[in-house]
């Protein structure tokens, strides 16, 4: 199969049936994760056909995994639960925010959900969430840890530290804890479809969309199987992009520490002059006029540095390049 290039456009024009709920899951490596989320999803399918009389379409998209993971997805697929399975397969690692992007193209529900194969987002609040949906007036319900146990402790600081930050940096509503697990109404998906900007930080689309949103709080759950893929340099650079890409504050950061910078030289100066005029010592301080060079470079390079993650952005984005490439994909199945 050819290689297809996928961008910014989303299925406008299609129908969505009312009576049709999709689960978008992006998996990489979790081929050790899959049989347990699908047997589980198989469950709280039964148990929701029951009581509302839906219909499922399970969007699962291989984010270029290098363990078996498609293989799995391909037996699910080939597998009678009660639901449709389709999926996409990446050519490469592209990130989990393209594969949310590929799942929701390819949602064709009323009611689209977005959550993790490893079970730290138990399926077993899709049926509370979308009871929730359905009576209250709102358009999503988004699902938030009330703590952070069996999470490492430093982990967990820089996490409270970094929704703390966005909190006060930026206008978009990202409560401490929040996941990307949540169950839309099509209005508000097609909203975050027509987001097409490369630099993604879904958390941030969420809430920048607007729409009403209805949390739900749990207790942490432990992934189910195998190793998280977020080590904690990938986190911080996941963190630094989220704060780039919702909020300007960074750069009024730079020019606001210029400004400082020059006062403090200018009050050093006169502090010199008058030092120098009154007891004759113009020699002294050489160490710490040495210290105050390097923390003025310091200054200047963390100030460059701002700008260029900014410039970085705006590079990449007139690139214009493809979120994803898709290698593989499933044929279209019938709705169970």
């Amino acid at each position: 199969m050819e290689p297809q290039c996928e961008g910014r456009a989303h299925n406008e024009g299609n129908p969505f049936p009312e009576a049709l709920l999709s689960v978008v899951v992006p998996c990489y490596n979790e081929a050790d994760s899959l049989p347990f989320f699908a047997d589980e999803f198989a469950r709280v399918v039964g148990e929701m056909r029951k009581r509302h009389n839906l219909s499922f379409e399970l969007v699962l998209v291989d984010d270029g995994s290098s363990d078996a993971t498609l293989d799995v997805i391909k037996e699910l697929a080939k597998r009678d639960e009660g639901f449709s399975v389709s999926w996409i397969s990446f050519s490469r690692n592209f990130g989990k925010e393209a594969a949310l992007y590929a799942g929701l193209k390819r949602a064709r529900g009323f009611y689209v959900a977005t959550m993790d194969a490893d079970m730290q987002d138990p399926p077993s609040l899709l049926p509370l969430m979308y009871e929730l949906l359905v009576e209250k007036d709102c358009d999503n319900v988004a699902a938030r840890r009330d703590s952070r146990k069996g999470e490492p402790p430093i982990r967990s600081f820089f996490s409270r530290l970094f929704y703390r930050l966005m909190h006060k940096m930026s206008k978009v509503d990202i409560p401490d804890g929040a996941r990307d697990f949540r169950l839309m109404k099509r209005p508000m998906v097609n909203a975050v479809l027509s987001m097409g900007e490369r630099n993604r930080f879904s958390k941030g689309v969420f809430g920048w969309v607007g729409f009403k949103t209805e949390w739900l709080s749990y207790d942490n759950a432990e992934r189910v199987a195998g190793k998280t893929k977020w080590s904690f340099l990938s986190l911080l650079a996941y963190s630094i992009e989220g704060m780039v890409a919702f909020s300007t504050v960074p750069l009024s950061i730079a020019s606001v520490a210029g400004v400082v910078m020059f006062v403090l030289a200018v009050l050093w100066g006169v502090y010199i002059v008058v030092k120098t005029l009154l007891f004759g010592d113009p020699v002294a301080g050489w160490p710490s006029l040495a210290c105050a060079i390097l923390f003025v470079g310091g200054i200047q390079l963390l100030c460059l540095g701002i700008m260029g993650q900014y410039l970085a952005k705006v590079y990449l984005e007139v690139k214009d390049r493809p979120l994803y490439v898709v290698r593989e994909v499933s044929d279209e199945q019938g709705l169970r």
